[in-house]
């Protein structure tokens, strides 16, 4: 079981076990914002409700260039599996402009290509080939991209995360 942190201010910082939120709401470092309903735990004479979300008590500070790495996992997710210029399920990646000529691994240079597309562009640019991105290539964005872990979430997660869009 797992739980998202939300700072003082409500906005997701992460996901964390359960015991680790444990460990944060025993010492008083956050509250339980959402629980499991009727499943308290008992730690010595004291009885936690079990977190699903908490909060901080205190702020902490976030660096502003928090940018997600390019991976070609993020880019199937950020494009929902699906090719770029076909719209038929991808499970490869593109660099729309190649690198062989000078396309860099950059959210904008990288979409989801099936493996026919892919191999027909080959190295060239999709101009040459004749064919549109069905949608324009950028760095992702929104409470699911800022807080890692949280694409396997718990549903009750979901108007928190909402927040940081």
């Amino acid at each position: 079981m797992r739980t998202l942190v939300l700072n003082a201010g409500y906005e997701p910082l992460t996901v964390v076990s359960f015991k680790r939120a444990m460990v944060l709401v025993m010492n008083d470092k956050a509250s339980v914002i959402e629980r499991v309903e009727n499943d308290p735990v008992i730690a010595g004479r004291r009885r936690f409700d079990r977190p699903v979300v908490i909060l901080l008590t205190r702020y902490v500070r976030v660096p502003a260039a928090r940018r997600q790495p390019v991976t070609r996992r993020g880019v199937l997710r950020r494009d929902e599996h699906r090719c770029g210029y076909c719209g038929k399920a991808a499970s490869t990646i593109d660099h729309v402009m190649p690198r062989s000529r000078g396309g860099g691994d950059s959210w904008e240079n990288l979409v989801a290509c099936c493996l026919r597309c892919n191999n027909a562009k080959s190295d060239r640019t999709p101009q040459e080939m004749g064919w549109e991105l069905h949608r324009t290539p950028r760095a992702p964005h929104g409470g699911t991209w800022v807080v890692r872990g949280v694409e396997r979430g718990d549903p009750v997660w979901e108007r928190y995360l909402a927040l940081a869009a």
